[in-house]
């Protein structure tokens, strides 16, 4: 590949990166049809390869919206009978094109008449461009299965006529919580991805902006407001998660003085103005706020983790006992494997643990279907293992998490922790 066209391939990977979720959701307002907005939106892409070494756009993202929109005009004009034939997504009369294009496709594929597992699938191959084998990989499932899953929900939202759109104030509060868990699943979609980079900041970018819409959507709920203090936390640690030569760099030895000051200090205010919004009653339909306050959701119990993590001195002082506290609330009103697992790692840190009681609840979650190609289940046990004195079971340990993982910059890691029990 000669310099030119391989600066064109790397700037259409970086709009595809930046802009597939708008380029999408501005073409699905064109043909009411996912599938063939799909269609139209990757056949501009690869327009852009063959277009872009005469001259590259000043606006990458307009160039491929505009682009894949004529070719979804050209199509529906060649298939006069497209739209007699096929139930299409509906759209309210009136409407423009606005910055919630986006928003309004989450909700599209988080609506209530698709299964949970299709929300999530859909989700994350529409809005972020995931392939099929990316998608499996974030939800612990075979490629089969969700590609069968993608396929079913796009399926259903024809038969069903599903609305592109926002739902209505009294339709937000049943559609919010899955909204929500799939934000926080393309958030860590960019922390799991597969190849050489710790981070795909697109995504954890496109999570962030998602989360701050919802609040603006939804300003009273606590629950859109813990999240995005959650991301915005976790985002705030990012440049110290990895060193200079780009090695991972877990939490307990990371540099505090590189995290963002600021944005930490936003998502600690904005967590604590959700746990107040909770403690002042829940909003009901019509803007009524009930007298009765509610107990703290999900996203609100995990921004509390992380702000504990946060705002701790250092990583030995960090309250674990009130860490294993908050995981046990989740685990009452949310039970989950993946809780469980982190509700067990965070239980080995708190002083004078029992270690091997540890790890035999680590041992019980290695039989949890959804835990079988979780890296970071062996992970966890060969931590603890190596704790105890056991450096040959450590060592197997830590080959099943190098086996599961497919960042290049996470198995360095797990190489470098294994080496590290000969001495």
């Amino acid at each position: 590949m000669d310099v030119t066209a391989r600066v064109v391939a790397e700037r259409v990977e970086a709009a595809h990166r930046e802009s597939w979720s708008v380029v999408l959701a501005s073409t699905v307002r064109v043909t009411r049809d996912l599938d063939l907005a799909e269609d139209c939106a990757q056949e501009a892409f690869v327009r852009a390869l063959r277009t872009w070494p005469e001259q590259i756009p000043d606006n990458p993202a307009g160039w491929l919206t505009t682009v894949a929109k004529r070719l979804a005009l050209d199509k529906l004009r060649r298939e006069t009978t497209l739209r007699r034939k096929l139930p299409l997504l509906v759209e309210e009369p009136g409407e423009t094109e606005e910055p919630t294009d986006p928003l309004r496709l989450v909700f599209t594929c988080c609506h209530p008449a698709l299964a949970r597992d299709s929300q999530v699938a859909l989700t994350l191959r529409l809005i972020c461009g995931l392939t099929t084998r990316e998608v499996a990989a974030g939800l612990l499932i075979s490629e089969a299965t969700a590609a069968a899953r993608i396929t079913r929900a796009k399926k259903k939202i024809a038969a069903a006529g599903i609305p592109y759109r926002i739902p209505a104030d009294d339709e937000l509060a049943s559609r919010l919580d899955v909204v929500l868990t799939v934000v926080q699943l393309v958030y860590t979609a960019g922390h799991v991805a597969a190849g050489p980079e710790l981070t795909r900041a697109d995504l954890t970018g496109r999570a962030i902006e998602l989360a701050q819409l919802l609040v603006r959507l939804m300003p009273d709920e606590p629950e859109p407001q813990s999240l995005l203090a959650l991301l915005l936390m976790t985002q705030a640690r990012g440049d110290a998660r990895v060193s200079e030569d780009g090695e991972l760099v877990l939490l307990a030895d990371q540099d505090r003085s590189r995290w963002d000051i600021k944005m930490l200090a936003e998502g600690v205010s904005r967590a604590t103005a959700a746990l107040r919004q909770g403690e002042r009653g829940a909003t009901a339909a019509g803007g009524q706020t009930s007298p009765e306050p509610r107990a703290p959701g999900r996203f609100a119990l995990q921004a509390a983790v992380a702000g504990l993590h946060v705002t701790a001195p250092s990583w030995e002082k960090t309250d674990w006992v009130q860490v294993v506290r908050l995981y046990d609330a989740m685990l009452v009103g949310w039970p989950s494997p993946i809780v469980a697992l982190n509700r067990a790692a965070a239980q080995s840190l708190v002083p004078g643990a029992d270690l091997v009681e540890v790890l035999g609840e680590l041992d019980a979650l290695g039989k949890e279907p959804a835990l079988k190609a979780y890296a970071y289940l062996p992970a966890a046990r060969a931590d603890v293992l190596a704790r105890l004195g056991r450096p040959d079971e450590a060592a197997e340990a830590y080959d099943a998490a190098i086996e599961l993982t497919a960042n290049g910059a996470e198995q360095r890691f797990l190489r470098r922790r294994k080496s590290e029990l000969a001495h």
